[in-house]
């Protein structure tokens, strides 16, 4: 069973890696928002066409507020915190009982 522990604890932590990557991701997205980035720079498309298919879900839900404040970056970054804060140890813990 050693295997499987440690297969799932080499899960929780690519999954940790990959939940902060993409969150740091969110956060340029946003910074790049705000200024008057070039819409054909390789970065810039890279992080639209990144983040655009959760962000849009999520915009379907919660409504863009007066002023064009888009909250959806945020609940993205918190839902994405919340995975780090349950999912990963809870495999992690999962790895350590079969370990």
């Amino acid at each position: 069973m050693f295997v499987v522990g440690n297969f799932l604890s080499a899960l929780a932590t690519l999954l940790d890696f990959a939940l902060s990557a993409y969150m740091w991701v969110i956060i340029g997205r946003a910074i790049i928002s705000w200024v008057n980035a070039d819409p054909y720079n390789p970065i810039v498309r890279f992080l639209y066409e990144i983040t655009e298919p959760v962000l849009s879900r999520i915009r379907r839900v919660v409504p863009v507020f007066g002023g064009g404040l888009d909250l959806s970056p945020m609940i993205l970054i918190l839902a994405l915190i919340f995975l780090r804060s349950f999912l990963v140890p809870t495999l992690q813990h999962l790895a350590r009982s079969m370990g």
